[in-house]
């Protein structure tokens, strides 16, 4: 029996299929929380750069060859006609009869003066030739087709318009390829007509022009100069161009005139002046193959040629549509950021002068206990200073930690410290809201504190957090979190995020009154407005924007108390950020929609959602989702220009940046020192927050579902003013004990 090979890898026979699939090498996918984003922005390029292609900012060469000696040139060539035939391997040139005008338009179609030429041609009834770059023709297909549908005639002008004296072969052909494809999804035509960029007469011709016209003749084309030059493009006025365009003794010319490149108006009316002028003089006017009565220069295109330029002149005119989106969506970020950064200034100073006024008072000073509820999971490396914190308050307190099924040894850990005045509540895994309300079920007091399990109390911070409660108006309180871990670059960026991007936002909010969120690190509430509105609900990812929201439509006041510090444990890795900023994110945008009947009610609520809601959505969704698109153009603008308006812009937005980020570091008497890495994470972390943002849009419009996210704690964070106990070192044995 013959013998049989296996395939490298494959499994032997017999093998089971867990062996077989255990040799396969794991692929290892991009997940679609980054391959989505990563596509957008590249999409996004291609378009600018494909529109920066089209507009001549990028592969354009603008040198001009100088003047060259003429003794390679053929003397027929030097001494005959305009139109200039170097097919087949023989030069030979033509001139247009006598009384015969052929006027030709170079560089366009121009959106605003190739139409009037159009107009001025089709009132006279005289034809002519239309020098296109493939650029121009590229982004206004319409008007190469009524050039052609009104029976002139298109010769190619190069793509963008580069010195071909300067050129490879190679790029002379992709300039001839390109505008042909421009030609055939503008009109479905190709043609045999040229004219060289930057040619004059024929008697001009020179060793460095001439190879070209040579090499463009073995392309199949015919090269067209001109040997009446209008110099229209010097704008020397009406008068000088008819007297210029028109020719001697009756003789027929190629007349030079452009419909594009500046301001034409001259042109125009020169023009129409000029033709009936010549018509009375017996001049025809034609297109150039009707002059030399010769086959048309045009052919038809069809098939997989005609499909590719439609392909063409789709993505260009996509490009430029979202390339003027983007450049909207600029500008709106551009106000967007300068208005916040405006009206944050301005009303941060209000409320500061406020609260500092010597004298100021919410009213009666509140001095009753209050509740602290602590939800925790699995919070084991934190939970004791956490609890120790908030025995060193100067505010009588109980304590109510409120273990939501932890597998850590959280709850045993509080009860061995057999601290007065706190409680435990175990419950199982059911998440913070239902976490937060079983607390509140058994707390003993009527204003509630809230506080996360990883964050740390300064010794007032309850005495500030609940002193406006003496104003009987106010339902909840937000406090001042702090960025505990600070000392890491991403640490310090959060930090510059807390006290630029949520404090000063808070205290603008506050002011507005309608402060969208009581961080869940630091808030306090009154009981009866909590219950009012039916406690914490988990029908979103953001309790605390939730939560606060209702109060909002409930009338309740929601202010801010600057004193009432806590320290919190920011993220310390990119993957946890992104958890963190995911879930607020998309919780953000499920309060927002949970909310919006209040843009169309009365009373508080139609307040708050006719001021709050479009604020919050600006602000929180829009404008982060927009910022990348700052630095999208300013990448462009750096490689393709203008680069140093470009630099000058982007430092102009940078300086208010900083301006705002010191005026709050000075607010909460913060060092500066932590500013210098600003520059920096205004460029990465835009992108993490677009890509966030994004991916959070994406979730909401498929209609998926995220969990409650654990972010994994390290402990470190201590309040200000010396360290709290720390707990009793454990054993791996003791991390897996089970709860009792």
């Amino acid at each position: 029996m013959a013998s049989r090979t296996r395939r490298p890898g494959a499994a032997a026979p017999g093998a089971p299929d867990g062996s077989r699939r255990r040799r396969l090498p794991m692929r290892r996918r991009l997940p679609m929380r980054l391959l989505l984003p990563v596509l957008v922005l590249v999409a996004l390029m291609a378009m600018l750069m494909l529109r920066g292609y089209v507009h001549s900012e990028i592969l354009a060469d603008h040198r001009i060859q100088a003047e060259a000696a003429t003794d390679k040139v053929p003397e027929k060539i030097l001494d005959g006609g305009p139109v200039i035939d170097t097919r087949g391997g023989r030069a030979t040139s033509l001139k247009v009869p006598d009384h015969r005008l052929v006027l030709t338009f170079d560089d366009g179609p121009d959106p605003t003066w190739t139409p009037k030429v159009l107009d001025v041609l089709k009132k006279h009834h005289a034809h002519a030739v239309f020098f296109v770059t493939g650029t121009m023709a590229s982004r206004y297909p319409d008007l190469v087709k009524r050039m052609v549908d009104e029976g002139h005639e298109i010769g190619l002008h190069t793509f963008n318009h580069p010195d071909l004296s300067f050129q490879s072969k190679k790029r002379i052909d992709w300039e001839l390829s390109q505008n042909q494809l421009a030609l055939a999804g503008a009109a479905g035509i190709r043609t045999s007509l040229f004219r060289p960029p930057y040619s004059s007469f024929a008697d001009a011709m020179d060793d460095r022009s001439w190879p070209v016209t040579e090499y463009i003749g073995t392309r199949g084309y015919i090269t067209v100069v001109n040997n009446t030059d209008s110099e229209d493009w010097q704008k020397p006025g009406v008068r000088q161009i008819i007297r210029n365009a028109t020719p001697k003794s009756g003789k027929g010319a190629v007349v030079l005139m452009h419909d594009s490149g500046g301001d034409r108006h001259q042109t125009v009316q020169a023009l129409d002046r000029f033709l009936p002028q010549m018509k009375d003089k017996g001049y025809a006017f034609d297109n150039l193959t009707e002059a030399l009565d010769a086959p048309t220069a045009h052919t038809a295109v069809a098939g997989p040629e005609l499909w590719k330029g439609k392909a063409w002149i789709f993505l260009v005119q996509a490009s430029e549509r979202i390339t003027d989106v983007l450049v909207v969506g600029l500008s709106i970020i551009g106000s967007l950021v300068i208005g916040r950064f405006a009206l944050m200034l301005l009303l941060s100073g209000i409320h500061a002068r406020r609260v500092r006024r010597k004298g100021f008072r919410w009213g009666a000073p509140v001095t009753q206990p209050v509740s602290v509820l602590v939800p925790a999971y699995n919070e084991a490396k934190c939970i004791e200073n956490t609890v120790r914190s908030l025995m060193a308050s100067e505010h009588p307190i109980e304590v109510l930690v409120i273990d939501d099924g932890s597998s850590d040894g959280t709850a045993r850990i509080v009860e061995a410290m057999g601290l007065p005045n706190v409680r435990v509540v175990r419950q199982l895994n059911a998440g913070k809201p239902a976490a937060l309300n079983r607390g509140l079920a058994n707390a003993r007091h009527d204003i509630i504190v809230m506080m996360d399990g990883d964050t740390v109390f300064e010794p007032s911070t309850v005495r500030e957090l609940v002193q406006p409660f003496g104003d009987p108006r106010v339902g909840a309180v937000a406090g001042n979190a702090k960025v505990g871990n600070r000392d890491s670059l991403i640490g310090a960026w959060q930090h510059i995020e807390y006290v630029m991007g949520f404090n000063l936002d808070r205290r603008m909010y506050d002011v507005l009154r309608c402060m969208p969120t009581i961080p869940g690190a630091v808030g306090a509430f009154r009981r009866s407005a909590l219950e009012r509105v039916g406690g914490m609900s988990d029908d979103t990812l953001a309790e605390d924007t939730d939560i606060t929201m209702a109060m909002h439509r409930d009338g309740w006041r929601v202010v801010y108390a600057e004193k009432a510090r806590a320290w919190t444990e920011a993220p310390e890795s990119v993957q946890q950020l992104w958890s963190q900023r995911y879930r607020w994110s998309y919780g953000t945008m499920q309060a927002i929609w949970k909310h919006r009947r209040a843009l169309v009610e009365r009373g508080p609520s139609g307040r708050f959602g006719r001021v709050g809601l479009p604020l919050v959505s600006l602000f929180m969704v829009v404008a982060p989702l927009l910022a990348p698109l700052i630095d999208v153009f300013l990448l462009y603008g750096v490689v393709f220009g203008p680069t140093q308006k470009t630099i000058v812009a982007w430092l102009g937005v940078l300086a208010i940046q900083v301006v705002c980020a010191a005026y709050a570091f000075r607010l909460d008497r913060e060092r500066m020192t932590h500013l210098i890495s600003l520059p920096l994470q205004q460029i990465l972390y835009r992108q993490l927050m677009y890509v966030v943002l994004l991916q959070s849009w994406i979730t909401a419009l498929t209609g998926g579902r995220l969990r409650w996210q654990k972010l994994r704690r390290t402990g470190v964070v201590e309040a200000p003013g010396g360290p709290v106990p720390r707990q009793r070192a454990r054993s791996e044995s003791d991390e897996r004990r089970p709860v009792g």
